[in-house]
């Protein structure tokens, strides 16, 4: 399998590796993904991810290495008609041109997205992720139809119990940059979220009968 698009060199690996992928509590201020490599090492982060309004406002995501130096940012292309996303190198620049771009193929469920890599003045590369990312369970492949990367669920060493979908498994293929594909995880991340808040919820109406129903109410006198 030829070598792919790449992000951080240092994260393109010479053997099969598995990351342990941890997201943080939406109800921290911290919310995000620490990324830990097979030793237990902080390799990749996001700080600042979730319900802030800085995050609201710019609606960009920001991978970060160990040492908190930024790698790529992510972000949705709000003009598009489709669900698409862009990447950028590093922190991106109002003059910036994204580095690659993500579309959805279909809207709830399990679902295809296609990515395209824009490398000038090289041919442009393409890669295809399937699966269900809610059930943590994706498959990424090349424009041959190489297995490049997966995200499954973690099962733990000692115990062999399946861990809960907070703590997943990021496997990267020899040649496939891990950093690429944790940029990857946090758009299909996104789109899950979105597909979340759009399911219908019906909440009866409150009337007056019932906001007062079966709680006694006092009279007031003037004493």
């Amino acid at each position: 399998m030829k070598e792919g698009f790449v992000v951080e060199a240092g994260f393109v690996f010479q053997e099969e590796t598995h990351l342990t992928v941890l997201k943080t509590s939406l109800f921290f201020a911290d919310d995000g993904f620490t990324v830990y490599d097979c030793k237990g090492d902080l390799v990749l982060r996001v700080d600042s991810y979730g319900p802030g309004p800085e995050a609201l406002d710019s609606g960009e995501i920001v991978l970060m290495d160990g040492n908190g130096r930024c790698l790529l940012t992510v972000r949705r292309k709000m003009t598009s008609l489709h669900q698409r996303w862009e990447g950028f190198i590093g922190e991106r620049d109002s003059h910036q041109k994204p580095i690659f771009s993500v579309r959805r193929s279909s809207m709830i469920g399990r679902s295809t997205l296609s990515v395209e890599v824009f490398r000038d003045p090289e041919p442009r590369e393409e890669y295809q992720i399937e699966g269900n990312f809610s059930q943590r369970c994706c498959t990424i492949f090349n424009a041959e139809m190489e297995l490049v990367g997966e995200i499954r669920r973690k099962v733990d060493a000692s115990t062999h119990v399946v861990l809960g979908k907070d703590a997943f498994s990021l496997c990267i293929k020899p040649g496939f940059d891990g950093a690429f594909a944790m940029g990857l995880v946090l758009i299909l991340d996104q789109i899950n979220c979105d597909d979340y808040v759009t399911q219908v919820v019906l909440v009866e109406p409150v009337t007056d009968d019932s906001v007062t129903q079966g709680v006694p109410v006092e009279p007031v006198t003037d004493d």
